[in-house]
């Protein structure tokens, strides 16, 4: 198991590229590292992540196209990564999940939240689209709730996360870290081969229709007779 941190807590861990770029390479170096059997996503000081460092945006300007292209695919790449890792792994959220820090927090396949959370998606209220943390959102919600979030731009707690279904614990801020430990953990007890197989299968089949998602099923209900063979 591996805790990957997010470590700017000065700017409550706002996404720069420099962390942007450092949180895609932590997390696929520790996907391709063979020890480690889950992960835990987590940010340093009072705040899980502020979303985007706005500091930035005053070179990302048609004018620099290019690197506004960069920008854009950095982000994009890093706000699709979690779910495509062999993996499992779990956000630790304390404080402030906005923006891209509330895509980062529900894009992993559990969250655990402090009682002190803030989450939500307030670009609007600063002229921005929330469009690389769109999907992961609706994904996550029903329409009409998902819609609400993004245009209203409204900050909520932790009860309301977990009546929405977005984490799937509430703990005291002390203990964030400790109860994704205890959950990552519990992963890495299991058959990596079947867990992997298992986290593949689940996203894979959310995007088919019934008869193939099935399909899907029945495939892997074959091979992973193999699993029990192999060593843990």
């Amino acid at each position: 198991m591996r805790i990957v941190t997010m470590n700017r807590p000065d700017k409550l861990n706002a996404l720069n590229t420099e962390l942007t770029r450092a949180i895609h390479d932590a997390l696929l170096a520790t996907d391709e590292d063979p020890a480690i059997r889950a992960i835990v996503l987590a940010g340093s000081g009072r705040g899980f992540c502020a979303g985007a460092d706005l500091s930035e945006f005053d070179a990302l300007t048609p004018e620099n196209q290019d690197l506004v292209e960069k920008r854009a695919d950095l982000t994009c790449r890093t706000q699709a990564m979690m779910q495509s890792l062999s993996k499992p792994i779990v956000s630790a959220v304390q404080g402030a999940a906005v923006g891209g820090g509330a895509g980062l927090a529900i894009g992993c396949d559990m969250m655990v939240a402090a009682t002190n959370l803030k989450f939500g998606y307030p670009e609007l209220k600063h002229s921005i689209v929330p469009a690389l943390v769109m999907t992961g959102l609706q994904r996550s919600l029903g329409r009409k709730a998902a819609f609400e979030m993004i245009s209203l731009g409204r900050l909520i707690g932790a009860n309301e996360a977990i009546s929405l279904g977005l984490c799937n614990r509430v703990v005291a801020p002390e203990e964030v870290v400790a109860t994704a430990v205890e959950i990552a953990e519990a992963w890495a007890a299991a058959n990596p081969l079947a867990m992997s197989a298992a986290k593949a299968l689940y996203y894979q089949v959310a995007d088919l229709p019934y008869p193939q998602a099935m399909a899907a099923g029945r495939e892997l209900n074959a091979k992973m007779r193999s699993f029990r063979t192999e060593t843990k």
